[in-house]
């Protein structure tokens, strides 16, 4: 969760919102102590939770149909000279095919690692840095990524929890959340294909999402 600092620096000045935490900055929420499977409690009736491979199978499944076959996309790796064209060619036709598709316009909500790096009393809250989760799928690797994230990332908690947090960090332990973000798919670039940079020829799905909503949830040790 470290490596989650170099992330923070990123996301914790694009889109800042200034000195202090607005209300309505979407970046600025309470800390809940509920877990992953609570979300349904907490979320719009009419949103998708997107949060193991199950369920994201089959969203892909109703907004794309059949994962692609990404040995064929793949061919002889990176240096095949036709490598890059059919790899754009697979996101444009898929771009095309989705189009007028209702589940384009669905509410989902997904899933990030999150950490708190420090009480910021300015801020009302503690600073949170974030990064991506990886959902092997049988469509491939599914990473989630937002578009335009506005607002400082800050977790404000109770008094009591606070302290308890603030002594946790203090000490120097490493306090792990999950980050909830609620939005709808982008209608000009909604899912991104493209392959692993560590692993040969693995498949990548990126859903790209407009985040409308952000909940931060305490994990409990």
């Amino acid at each position: 969760m470290r490596a989650l600092w170099v992330i923070a620096v990123l996301f914790l000045t694009v889109g800042s919102v200034g000195n202090g935490w607005a209300e309505d900055a979407i970046g600025a929420g309470p800390l809940l102590t509920i877990a992953h499977k609570d979300l349904v409690r907490i979320l719009p009736p009419d949103c998708r939770i997107l949060i193991n491979p199950h369920s994201i199978e089959k969203f892909l499944d109703a907004l794309d149909g059949t994962p692609p076959d990404w040995g064929l996309v793949y061919g002889h790796g990176h240096h095949d000279p036709a490598h890059d064209e059919r790899l754009f060619t697979l996101n444009r036709e898929r771009d095309a095919k989705r189009a007028g598709n209702p589940v384009l316009t669905q509410l989902i909500a997904f899933v990030w690692s999150g950490e708190l790096t420090r009480y910021d009393a300015e801020a009302g809250g503690f600073r949170v840095a974030v990064g991506p989760k990886l959902t092997p799928t049988r469509w491939g690797v599914v990473r989630f990524k937002y578009q335009d994230l506005q607002g400082e990332l800050v977790a404000r908690a109770s008094a009591a929890l606070r302290g308890e947090l603030e002594q946790r960090l203090a000490r120097g332990e490493s306090v792990d959340i999950a980050v909830a973000m609620t939005g709808r798919l982008i209608p000009e670039e909604s899912v991104v294909y493209d392959f692993s940079h560590d692993q040969a020829g693995l498949g990548v799905i990126m859903p790209v999402v407009k985040v409308e909503r952000l909940d931060y949830l305490l994990i409990k040790r």
